[in-house]
């Protein structure tokens, strides 16, 4: 490129930098001219606003001051209101101030002129006052001087009795303590006597119609109580549907009645007789567990060992269900009430014993009638004597449970179940283990001898044969290891089952040893007796 053409682009360029740069400054000087105007109409918007505002301002300002004018007038015409009655109250009160002046000098006055009224009464009254002291003055002479007289007349009197004492001791040669003495002792000597044959006259009396009062009474009652003579029995008799029923309770090979004694420790008789089968026991709760048992096996068909088992847990539930009804049912008939629960079920429990071949429950409520009845002739508490008579054998249902007299016992029970301390002394005084107290506990005493003496009301060999069975028993459980002890077939058998894992089979022949001993040497009986010791294991397991 030549010089010249270089000189010529230099030009250009520079030519067009400065349009560039002129039109940059045109731009400008619009935006100038356009932010002016903007900013004239701003000030003329803010003049217009700030127009606006003083004129608002300004009526407001009128208000308020209008308004101010207007609170003055009215707090000036309040005050101008309240300063005119402040000063009619002022005269008021101060008009009430002159009357009151006026009644406090009035009521001044009339003080006044009572104080004198009063000054001149009180100069009478000393007047008066020393007058009569004047004339208590003479009285006192005169009295004292009758005083004087009078003493003088009791010492003349005073000699005269010790001298008229004097010649009367001498006339009957004794003092007077002594004569005073002598006649005391002689009446009192009457008096003895004749309370002496009073008190003979009216025991003789007591006792004569105290007997025939006694055997009236005993007589009424007896004869009011109508009651059914109980006849010792220790077999219960379970009809069947038919024959075929005793093939099915005794079981392949007999293993249903082997089970079912050995459960219930009860004797399951099968002979001859059509449709009937016997249990046997002396223990009639054991008994009739068993026949409930027996009765619920042959309703529902299906018999082994295994469901004799469940039937007799069951059985053994109900027969505790039937011992409180049979308590409450007791309570009704003899017409007691207010008795705790535990109580009324040991009440119950006693219509399952016996005592001398009588059952225990009856003769209770027997007794609570005669008591009742004698007690009613005496005028009594009735209520009471039935209660102390009801409970008079309470003990008798823990006698086999607890050592001691059922006397005794049935009063710890009494009493620890809040019983009233009448009827505790009424049950432990029944048999005279303890002194007799009360009218009921000898009422209780006397329905106890006429229950238990009716004819046929008690037989002594019932008792005897149920205490040897009860003994044999006892021994055979004070043994270690023994679960359950049955005495069977009249006691001529006595089966002893042992806990499998306390006693091997080693153990279990030295066990029959030792009970069939220790029978031998404690007891007597006609015969022998075969004691068995059952020893039985299972094992349990269950399938998932």
């Amino acid at each position: 490129m030549d010089t010249g053409t270089a000189t010529l682009l230099v030009g250009l360029v520079i030519v067009a930098l400065l349009v560039v740069a002129l039109l940059v400054l045109f731009s400008r000087l619009r935006g100038v001219e356009t932010t002016r105007a903007q900013s004239s109409e701003l000030y003329a918007q803010v003049e217009a606003d700030t127009v606006r505002l003083r004129t608002t301002a300004q009526a407001e300002a009128d208000e308020l001051r209008a308004a101010a004018r207007r609170e003055a007038d009215e707090l000036r015409s309040t005050a101008q209101d309240e300063a005119r009655e402040l000063a009619a109250r002022a005269t008021a009160e101060a008009e009430q101030a002159r009357v009151h002046s006026d009644q406090v000098g009035a009521d001044l006055r009339e003080q006044r002129a009572d104080l004198e009224r009063r000054e001149q009464r009180l100069t009478e009254r000393e007047e008066r006052v020393a007058a009569d002291s004047q004339a208590l003055d003479q009285r006192l002479q005169e009295v004292e001087a009758q005083t004087a007289a009078l003493a003088e007349r009791t010492a003349a009197l005073d000699a005269l009795e010790a001298e008229r004492r004097a010649i009367l001791e001498r006339t009957a040669e004794l003092t007077a303590a002594q004569a005073k003495a002598e006649l005391v002792s002689a009446v009192e000597e009457q008096a003895k006597r004749e309370a002496a044959i009073l008190v003979r006259d009216i025991e003789n009396e007591a006792n004569e119609n105290g007997q025939a009062r006694a055997r009236e009474i005993i007589t009424l009652a007896i004869q009011r109580l109508a009651s059914e003579q109980t006849a010792e029995s220790v077999v219960s008799v379970l009809h069947l549907p038919g024959d075929e029923m005793k093939g099915r309770i005794i079981g392949r090979e007999g293993r249903n009645i082997r089970a079912f004694e050995q459960v219930t420790g009860v004797n399951l008789i099968i002979d001859d007789t059509p449709e009937a089968v016997l249990l046997s026991c002396f223990d009639p709760v054991r008994r009739e567990v068993a026949r409930l048992t027996l009765e619920e096996l042959v309703l529902d068909g299906r018999i082994h060992p295994h469901r004799i088992e469940e039937q007799y847990e069951k059985s053994k539930a109900e027969v505790e269900a039937l011992c409180v009804r049979a308590g409450e049912d007791a309570l009704v008939e003899v017409g007691v009430a207010d008795m705790h629960a535990d109580l009324i079920a040991l009440l119950g429990r006693l219509r399952y014993r016996t005592s001398y071949g009588q059952n225990v429950l009856k003769h209770l409520i027997e007794s609570a009638h005669l008591a009742g009845m004698m007690a009613g002739e005496l005028g009594l508490d009735i209520k009471l004597t039935k209660r102390c008579a009801l409970l008079h054998d309470i003990g008798k249902a823990l006698t086999h449970e607890v050592d001691g007299s059922h006397a005794l016992i049935g009063a710890e029970i009494a009493r620890r179940y809040g019983e009233n301390e009448d009827v505790v002394h009424a049950i432990e005084a029944h048999h005279n283990e303890v002194e007799l107290r009360t009218v009921e506990a000898v009422l209780t005493q006397a329905a106890d001898a006429i229950s238990g003496g009716r004819p046929g009301a008690r037989r002594e060999s019932l008792e005897a044969y149920v205490k040897r069975l009860e003994r044999l028993e006892e021994i055979s459980m004070s043994h270690d290891g023994v679960e359950k002890v049955f005495a069977m077939q009249a006691g001529r058998e006595i089966r002893v089952m042992v806990l499998p894992d306390v006693v091997d089979d080693i153990q279990a022949q030295v066990l029959a040893r030792d009970i069939a001993k220790q029978v031998e040497e404690e007891l007597t009986y006609p015969g022998q007796i075969r004691i068995t010791v059952v020893r039985e294991s299972r094992s349990t397991e269950f399938a998932r």
